[in-house]
Order: structure tokens, then sequence, then C-alpha cells
């Protein structure tokens, strides 16, 4: 009788769900439907990868923002920020609700406009707004933001040159307890450039100041920031006033609310750590009681709200492509999704599922990307059963960035469906083919 081959053993360790100091171990459930539709079904019409997004969860989300802030705060305006994420369908849904259209460059300004957003409901921010982009947003009735003392004289030329006198807003970076400073953005208020920069615009009376936006980071676990921020802005608008007789139409605290996504860093999960609507809502109220405007006057709120309104409402379908154990014992699964199209697996733990029923024990395992790149890795280690070639698994919670920040980088980029509040099923992007980007390709003569 042949001797068998030595297959070197694996421990796995078994979790009983206790409790312990950091809360309760969560169970995993698979992910069979979206909004009643089935992984399943989708896949067999659209293919995989496969982003599906929520049109429930979106206006759900919406609603849930608008009424915790004008609970508190009795005019509230919502910028959907295009770069979050600008696929029409999207835009449109938040734009139905009521929103207007935050942008941050040329492109995205069209893409507001071709989306049917009127100018004047487009708030402009960003430090790059070309001559001609600007002319064509004051033609408009858009909200500039301005960034810099060069664009505030840029823009007082274009003005003078077309006989207008627009409205416009100031940009403020400013100093957060326990946050690093976003100085590249805006002129800084503590150094006393944003007082200077009010004092500019008035002495040159080309342009018309109406607003004071700042925006303080991104992914902000902490509400206080917002109502350090809050208060910053109210002190200020209360010293415009007094010194310029300047009475603000609004105040835009930008964006950066925390999705329920758990970051790279941390040990928790999103869910249990990042704040709700409610809690960001008192405190920017809070900051903002200190104006001194009467109630009639009180300026409008502005939130340019992205990742915290869409992230939870997207959903990336996969498929295991193949399966390998690792030599340090965990269990490895390729699939057909990678970083190019999930970009923010670089800075979250992105919640995962089987996307069919499953059993045994669960294991530590390694999610590795369909790309010929030691990079492509979607989660470094994560809890996960057995899985076969050909068996889904759905990422959660990934609508925002993605579907920005993503490229044809070795694979092309996937298709994109919506499931309606009715069920429907849309394709609101279609898969790339080749054509697509050699459409965009030319070959100098000499080559052919």
């Amino acid at each position: 009788m042949s001797k068998l081959p030595y297959e070197r053993p694996t421990l796995v360790r078994h979790q009983m769900g206790q409790m312990n100091k950091f809360g309760r171990l969560q169970g995993m459930r698979p992910l069979t439907h979206i909004d009643g539709v089935a992984v399943s079904d989708l896949v067999a019409k659209y293919g995989s990868p496969l982003f599906v997004f929520s049109q429930k969860t979106l206006i759900n989300r919406y609603r849930e923002l608008q009424q915790a802030f004008s609970r508190r705060y009795a005019k509230v305006r919502i910028a959907w920020s295009y770069k979050t994420n600008y696929l029409e369908a999207i835009c449109r849904t938040f734009h139905r609700e009521g929103s207007w259209a935050e942008v941050v460059s040329p492109f995205e300004y069209e893409k507001a406009i071709r989306t049917g957003v009127v100018p004047d409901h487009i708030h402009w921010n960003g430090p790059y707004k070309p001559d001609a982009t600007i002319e064509r947003a004051l033609s408009g009735g858009a909200m500039i933001h301005i960034d810099n003392f060069d664009e505030l004289a840029r823009i007082e030329r274009i003005a003078e040159k077309m006989g207008v006198r627009p409205k416009v807003a100031l940009r403020l970076n400013l100093a957060i307890d326990g946050l690093p400073a976003w100085s590249r953005f805006g002129v800084n208020l503590e150094s006393g450039q944003a007082r200077e920069a009010v004092a500019r615009m008035v002495a040159g009376d080309r342009l018309e100041l109406t607003g004071l936006h700042s925006h303080i980071g991104t992914f902000i676990l902490a509400p206080e920031a917002y109502g350090q921020a809050a208060a910053k802005l109210a002190r200020f608008a209360n010293e415009i006033r007094q010194t310029h007789g300047i009475k603000l139409s609004f105040i835009d605290l930008g964006g950066g609310f925390a999705s329920p996504n758990t970051l790279a860093a941390q040990y928790l999960p999103g869910e249990q750590t990042s704040p709700s609507f409610e809690r960001y809502a008192d405190a920017i109220c809070d900051g903002l009681s200190l104006l001194e405007y009467p109630a009639k006057e009180l300026p409008t709120l502005v939130l340019e709200t992205g990742r915290a309104l869409v992230d939870d409402s997207g959903f990336l379908i996969s498929t295991v492509e193949a399966t390998k154990r690792l030599p340090d014992g965990r269990r490895g699964l390729v699939l057909d999704a990678g970083v190019n199209i999930l970009f923010t697996a670089f800075w979250y733990k992105h919640d995962v599922v089987p996307a069919q029923e499953f059993g045994g024990l669960l294991e530590p395992t390694v999610l590795y990307g369909p790309l010929c790149m030691n990079i492509d890795v979607l989660r470094d280690t994560v809890q996960f059963p057995a899985m076969t070639p050909g068996q889904r698994l759905v990422f959660r919670n990934v609508g925002a960035y993605n579907v920005t920040q993503w490229m044809q980088f070795i694979a092309m980029r996937p298709a994109v469906v919506m499931v309606g509040s009715d069920g429907q099923v849309g394709l609101i992007r279609r898969a790339e083919q080749l054509d697509d980007l050699q459409a965009l390709e030319e070959v100098p003569a000499w080559l052919k």
C-alpha cells in the first residue's frame, strides 16, 4: 500500500459569537436578493461583475437627511455632490427630491446642465475654474465659490467685461480640534486671509458676497467638529455684517459625513461607529445658533453631502473564478471584480457576503481581483465560508466614488443597474466594449 502524500493541516478558530467589551460578533447571512430582485437574475441578464443601486435607499437617505436638519433649522438646501457619483440616474433621483447640484470642475458643470439642472441651482466649488467656464457659469447665474485671491481677481475681470455684478461665495479653511487642516482649499480664517478677502471684494465692488463655505474633511466621525466649524462661520458672518453691512443668504458646511462603511484602520464596524444624521444636525445647528440675525433673515444652511447619501445604496456583485490555499494557511478567492472598479477597497474594509446559502465554518480568507497586479486585493483578510468557482458574493456600501474613480485598467468597466422604487430594474450604464475604448484612439498614417 503506497503512502498517502502529506497534507498540511489548517487550524480555524471557531467563533461562538459571545459578548465581549467590543460587542457581539456579527453573524454572516447571505444576500440573495437586492430590493426583492434575485442576484442570480441580475447576473443572468447583465453579467458579472455588476454594480447595483437601490433607488429606494437613495430616496430614504435623502429624506432622512432633509428631515434631520429641517427639524432644527428652518431653511436647508442639499446640493448633491457630483464627484461622489455623477451617473445621471443617481443625480436625477436626488434632483427630483429637490436637491441642487454641487460641482467641482467644468466637466461636472456641463454634466449637471445636461442632466437638467438650471445654472442658478448649481454651487461650483474647487480650485480650478477656467475663464471660459467662469463666463458661462456667470451668464447662467451659477453660484461660484471663490477659492483664492487670483480667482477673485479673474472673476472680477470677467464680470466687468460681461457687465454683470454676480453673486458669489467665499470658501474658507479653518482649524478644527483633532482634525488635520484642509488648507489647500479656500482662504484661511485664523490667519486673517478670509477677512482680507472680504475687504478686497467690498473694495472692488464688482462682486456681491452672498455666502460662506467650508469643507472640513472627509469621513468625519466626530459631529462636534462640524459644531466648531459652524460656530466659526457664524461668528465670521456676524463680523462681516457688523463691519460691511453684508447679510449673507447662505452658509455652506460642505460634506464629509461618514457612511456605514468601515475604514481600513477601524476596529469596530462602521454600522456601530458612524454618527446618525441627527447627531450631525444637532452639532451644526448648535453652532449656527451663534448667528446674530433676525429669525426671518437667517441664511440658508447648505449641505453638500455625498458619501453618506449614496454609499449604502450601492452593491457590487462578483463571481468566484478560482480558489487557492495560501502558504500562511489562509484561503484565497480570485474574483472577477478588482480594485480598478472597487477603488474604495484601498481605504475601506467593505462588508462582503455570499449571494447564496452556505454552510461550514468561516475561515480567514483573502479576496483577490482578476488583475495581474499584486495590489489587486479587495479584502486582505475576512472571515468567510468556503466557496467554489461560479458562486457569487456581494460587496455592500459601494455607492460612493467607485463609479467616478474606476478605470479600464487591464479589465473594462462593467454594467451598472438600478432597482427602482417599484421593483423595476433598469440599465443606467452599459458595460464597456473594446470599441468604446478604441473610438478615442488615433493611429498615425505612418503606422498603418
